[in-house]
């Protein structure tokens, strides 16, 4: 018998306590007991995105809520910048492109985050731009743009809005939404959120409001306009995902009783532990200068297949993490310490790491990992 550990970053591990909510016999989301259990989840979202605006439900995965982003707020035409130093990056573009609007790209290297100058001179060559999208924290890579800074500049801007995808931001570090003045934020349920992938979120600001009164693209199910009229009323617009929505309920209060503040100063403790147990282990971060403490990217030793350093995590230690995508294909593996993840879960993924390098090939002393791991998960207990 193999009991799995699930460390990737998405989907990630349940409560016990939510998925007991969800196995409960199914209510009719039309009927009256519906409403008090969406209405809780509306106030613990607002807690959660730290804002007085309205966050929508939908029912789709986080790319949903992206998509929503688009199409809600700009026009056919219309040239939008995005950041691309990542799959998720990558993603946005993408997206502007089948609903014809113009992307214009600033790429970053993989493992970088972005220059807020880099941003701002952008914009200012081009006064056309109306929008920004960048990732808060891009998975692929485990890197954290700068937020804050972003929102800053565009807030200068009376004509420009910032939309940032935190699907592996919300719930693990601070994103005051109201605070900084982040236009728009999306998220999604199998992240920090502790739940099953199928559900979107996203909200928006008042200045991204007026940008929805002028909006053109085709849309129907992810109207957001029509979504927010019956959300307000305690329903949705379309059939919700019922039984992710009392799991929602669960989790959020979850969180509102460790307290927001809290949770944050857990996942940076855990990857702190993640980070300094690499090192100590003598590997190297793939993204050492701005790191998302949602994950961490280990770069593979040279000479060690990376994609077999996951399989051995996988079937000999039941163990699962991700690997990379496209250029990072096979040279790094990553481990989540997001959503509910305790210490022990920290101390499971170094130790596995260490004997599945070991088993690929690699001349290493095992335990030096852990013991650092150890150390500092010693010092936040």
């Amino acid at each position: 018998m193999k009991k799995n550990v699930l460390l990737a970053p998405g989907p990630t591990p349940v409560p016990p306590s939510a998925l007991l909510d969800m196995a409960l016999p199914i209510i009719h989301h039309r009927e009256p007991e519906f409403k008090p259990i969406f209405d809780e989840c509306r106030a613990g979202l607002k807690y959660l995105f730290q804002t007085e605006r309205e966050v929508i439900i939908l029912a789709s995965s986080g790319t949903g809520a992206m998509e929503a982003a688009v199409t809600n707020f700009l026009r056919t035409g219309d040239k939008a910048l995005f950041v691309n130093g990542g799959k998720f990056g990558e993603r946005w573009g993408k997206i502007m492109k089948a609903y014809g609007v113009k992307p214009v790209e600033i790429t970053v290297d993989w493992g970088k985050a972005v220059d807020p100058k880099a941003i701002e001179a952008a914009l200012d060559a081009d006064p056309e731009i109306r929008a920004v999208y960048f990732q808060a924290s891009e998975t692929s890579t485990a890197v954290r743009h700068p937020v804050k800074e972003i929102a800053a500049i565009t807030g200068k801007r009376p004509d420009v809005i910032c939309i940032a995808d935190a699907i592996t931001a919300t719930g693990v570090f601070d994103l005051p939404m109201d605070e900084w003045g982040v236009d728009i934020v999306v998220t999604g349920s199998q992240k920090a959120l502790m739940l099953p992938p199928g559900l979107g979120f996203i909200a928006w600001s008042a200045k991204a409001e007026g940008f929805m009164a002028s909006a053109n693209i085709p849309k129907f199910y992810f109207n957001l306009a029509s979504e927010a009229k019956k959300q307000l009323e305690g329903q949705t617009a379309w059939t919700p995902a019922v039984s992710l929505i009392v799991g929602l309920k669960n989790v959020l209060a979850m969180i509102r009783e460790e307290g927001l503040s809290n949770v944050h100063k857990r996942s940076a403790r855990f990857a702190k532990a993640t980070r300094e147990a690499v090192k100590a282990m003598g590997l190297t971060l793939y993204a050492p200068e701005s790191p998302s403490d949602a994950c961490t990217a280990v770069n593979i030793p040279e000479g060690v297949d990376g994609g077999k350093v996951k399989k051995i995590l996988r079937e000999s230690y039941a163990v699962t993490v991700a690997g990379g995508q496209d250029q990072a294909k096979g040279k790094i593996v990553r481990i989540a310490h997001l959503g509910y993840v305790g210490t022990f879960d920290v101390i499971t993924a170094i130790s596995a790491l260490e004997m599945a390098l070991v088993d690929a090939g690699h001349k290493m002393q095992m335990g030096a990992g852990v013991a650092k791991a150890m150390e500092i998960l010693r010092e936040g207990a």
